[in-house]
C-alpha cells in the first residue's frame, strides 16, 4: 500500500487503492475523444526471442483505448522484419514497426547524416528518436507512452496508470515518469538507481552547492526507469541523448522546457522485473559499467550547462564524497532488506560502489578531455528545419516497408 506523502519539486501520483484496471481504462476510453494516445515501443529484434515482449503483446490486445502503438525494431535483417510483422499482427491497435536496419530507414539516416542531424550512436536514444519522428509524423496520438520490451511482470494496468496523467484534459500535465520499487526474486534490484544516481546527486549538492536541478532530480523516485509518456507537442523540442544517459538527459530536458508543476511521476507496478545487464568490471564499454559512465557524463554535462565548472580536483572530490555516502546507502539498504525478509549480498554492493566510483572519475576525464563532445540528437524542431519534408518522407518510408512485407 503506497502512501500519500510528497517529496520533493514535483507532483507523485500514489498507488493508494488498487483502482481496478477496468476502471482506469472506463476513463482513458473517454480521454481518447480529445486526446488519442499512441504507444512507443523500443525492441531489439532479439527481444522477439524472449519470454517478456509474448506477454506484453498478450497483454496489449486487452487494452482497448489505444490508437496506436509504434514499435522499433533494431538489429534485425529481412527475414527478421517480416517475422517481427507476424508477431505483432495479433495486435488489434493500428501498429506500424520500424526496421530501422531496412535500405528505407536506412535511406532517411543517410540524408540526416550529410546534414549532421542523424543519431550518432545506435541503441535506444536512437531507435526512441526515430518513433518519435514518425508519431509526429503520422499525427495520430496527442499523447504518448514508452515503455521497455523486457518487462517480465508487465500487465496492462501498467500503461493505463502511465499515460493516465498526460491523457486526462483535466490534468496540466505535460509529462509523466512512472516509478516502482525494485523487487523481484526475494532481492533489491535496480543498482545502479540506488547505488550510483541517488549517492551522486547528493554528492554534487555536498560538493556544488545548492541547485534547483538537482533537488529536481532527487524529486524522481525511481530516475532511471525506462517508462515515461508526455504530451505529444513535447516531442518537437525534445533532444535526446544517445547513449545509456537517455533517461537522464529526458528529465533535463523536461526542466528545461517545462515549469515543475507540469510534471509528475506515477505509481505503476508493485512488481517490477526485467532482464537485468551485468556488471562488466572488466570493460567499460558492457553493461553497468558503461551505463555509469554515460549517466556521470549526462549529469556533469547537464550541471556545465547551468553554469558549474569543473576541474580535475573538484571530480576527485565529488569521488570521494559519493564513495562515502554510497558506502552509508549500503548499510540502510541492508537493513531495508532484513527487515522485509529480502536477501542481500553486502561484497557486491560494495563492488559495484567500487566500480561505480571509478566511473564516476572517468566520466570526469572524459567530460574535461571533451569540451566540444555533443551527445544529443538534435530535436525534430531543428531536423524539419533543415529538412521541411523529412517527417512526410519518414512516414512514407514506414507505410511502404509494412505494406510490402506484411504477410
Amino acid at each position: 500500500m503506497g502512501d500519500f506523502y510528497q517529496n520533493g519539486i514535483i507532483t507523485t501520483l500514489h498507488n493508494l487503492v488498487r483502482r481496478p484496471v477496468e476502471d482506469l481504462e472506463a476513463d482513458l476510453m473517454e480521454f481518447r475523444k480529445a486526446r488519442p494516445m499512441s504507444l512507443v515501443l523500443p525492441s531489439l529484434y532479439s527481444e522477439l526471442e524472449g519470454p517478456a515482449l509474448k506477454n506484453i503483446v498478450h497483454e496489449l490486445t486487452k487494452v482497448p483505448y489505444l490508437e496506436q502503438i509504434v514499435i522499433g525494431l533494431d538489429r534485425a535483417n529481412e527475414a527478421q522484419y517480416r517475422h517481427a510483422l507476424e508477431y505483432f499482427s495479433d495486435l488489434p491497435q493500428n501498429f506500424r514497426v520500424l526496421w530501422n536496419d531496412g535500405p528505407r530507414m536506412r535511406g532517411i539516416d543517410l540524408k540526416l547524416r550529410e546534414q549532421n542531424l542523424a543519431p550518432t550512436e545506435m541503441g535506444k536514444g536512437r531507435n526512441v528518436w526515430y518513433c518519435f519522428g514518425y508519431v509526429l509524423a503520422s499525427g495520430v496520438g496527442k499523447s504518448v507512452a514508452l515503455h521497455d520490451c523486457d518487462i517480465l511482470t508487465y500487465s496492462r494496468d501498467l500503461v493505463a496508470r502511465l499515460i493516465y496523467p498526460v491523457a486526462n484534459p483535466g490534468f496540466n500535465y505535460m509529462f509523466c515518469k512512472g516509478y516502482y520499487a525494485r523487487v523481484a526474486d526475494s532481492k533489491m534490484n535496480g543498482r545502479v538507481s540506488r547505488l550510483l544516481v541517488t549517492p551522486l546527486i547528493r554528492a554534487l549538492k555536498k560538493v556544488c552547492g545548492p541547485s534547483d536541478f538537482l533537488d529536481y532530480l532527487d524529486s524522481y523516485r525511481y530516475p532511471l526507469a525506462g517508462e515515461f509518456s508526455f504530451r505529444t507537442d513535447v516531442i518537437n523540442d525534445l533532444r535526446i541523448p544517445s547513449d545509456w544517459g537517455l533517461e537522464i538527459g529526458v528529465l533535463s530536458e523536461m526542466k528545461r522546457n517545462y515549469a515543475t508543476n507540469r510534471l509528475c511521476q506515477v505509481d505503476i507496478a508493485d512488481v517490477y522485473d526485467h532482464k537485468h545487464q551485468e556488471l562488466s568490471p572488466e570493460d567499460a564499454s558492457r553493461g553497468l559499467s558503461k551505463m555509469s559512465m554515460d549517466i556521470s557524463k549526462a549529469l556533469f554535462r547537464k550541471l556545465a550547462t547551468n553554469g558549474e565548472i569543473f576541474s580535475s580536483e573538484k571530480f576527485r572530490t565529488i569521488k570521494a564524497s559519493y564513495f562515502r555516502i554510497a558506502l552509508d546507502f549500503v548499510e540502510t539498504y541492508q537493513n531495508d532488506a532484513i527487515i522485509n525478509g529480502l536477501t542481500f549480498d553486502r561484497h557486491k554492493e560494495e563492488k559495484a560502489v567500487e566500480l561505480f566510483a571509478q566511473n564516476v572519475m572517468r566520466a570526469g576525464a572524459y567530460f574535461l578531455d571533451n569540451p566540444m563532445d555533443t551527445p544529443f540528437i538534435p530535436s525534430w524542431n531543428r531536423v524539419t528545419s533543415a529538412i521541411p519534408d523529412i517527417k512526410e518522407q519518414l512516414f512514407e518510408a514506414v507505410e511502404l516497408d509494412n505494406q510490402e512485407f506484411r504477410p
